[in-house]
């Protein structure tokens, strides 16, 4: 009975001070865990302080001003180096013609007055979707929060050309009223008639005939971020663009078809690091 009581006497007393010692090893993983949080903090002000952008990934979306167009893109890029980063990335846009030109028109409808336009001589609308691969190297630091960093980019990839047909309204036979939707098929006397042109169809009238046509192109740029918080990324970006389709890509019934196009241009673009 003795021994019994000895032994429940010990157990109780290693229980009790376990219980005694569980607060003051639990306050001292949270005292630990607020030095290491409190130092990761330092560390990132220090880094703030000085410019560095240091991170493990990036995610952003720009909008591209092209001298021949336009586009949106969105990128990821992947920490390799502390001045590499590669970057994989996805555009879609228009390529334009430079003597693209709106012609206002006006007609009447069932008694209503109907203000439209349409852009004379186009043959079809050029899209694109591009899927590429590059780096981003990066030049000069920012020096402070406040300075800019400067990154050169460059890559490549691939491009789908997307030739949809552009549809104009006119009144054919002229003066009787019946309004037609047509697009160009070599019939210059029609397409190509301003007397007769109402205006332009609508946006989804030719996307069941939508051509294909696959290309290869290839960017090269200046980035320059000047956001305040390195985690953030606000940047302007100028470059260039060259890319090359495996048929002609006519826009204009008037210009010259082409499978190269070279164009300059100016992205604005917002993002985060990790």
């Amino acid at each position: 009975m003795k021994q019994t009581f000895l032994i429940l006497s010990i157990f109780c007393s290693i229980l009790l001070s376990a219980q005694q010692n569980q607060p003051s090893s639990a306050a001292q993983n949270k005292a630990q865990k607020k030095a290491e949080k409190r130092e990761r903090i330092n560390l990132l002000i220090k880094q703030e302080e000085e410019g560095a952008l240091i991170f493990q990934k990036q995610s952003a979306f720009g909008i591209k001003f092209n001298t021949d167009g336009w586009g949106l893109f969105f990128e990821k890029g992947k920490y390799k180096t502390i001045t590499k980063t590669n970057l994989y990335w996805l555009e879609i846009g228009e390529r334009k013609d430079k003597k693209e030109e709106k012609v206002p028109t006006l007609s009447t409808s069932q008694g209503f007055v109907v203000f439209s336009s349409y852009i004379f001589g186009k043959q079809n609308n050029f899209y694109y979707a591009k899927l590429g691969f590059g780096q981003q190297k990066l030049i000069g630091g920012k020096g402070n929060k406040n300075g800019v960093a400067v990154s050169a980019i460059y890559g490549g990839g691939f491009s789908a050309g997307l030739l949809k047909p552009y549809y104009i309204q006119v009144e054919k036979p002229y003066g009787s009223g019946n309004i037609q939707d047509i697009k160009y098929n070599n019939n210059d006397s029609i397409f190509l008639d301003p007397t007769i042109i109402q205006g332009h169809s609508s946006l989804g009238k030719g996307f069941n005939e939508i051509q294909f046509v696959p290309g290869v192109y290839a960017r090269t740029s200046l980035r320059f971020d000047y956001g305040r918080y390195n985690e953030l990324i606000s940047a302007l970006e100028v470059g260039l663009n060259a890319e090359y389709y495996t048929k002609t890509m006519p826009i204009m019934v008037m210009g010259e078809p082409k499978k190269f196009f070279l164009n300059a241009y100016v992205s604005i673009v917002f993002g985060k690091r990790k």
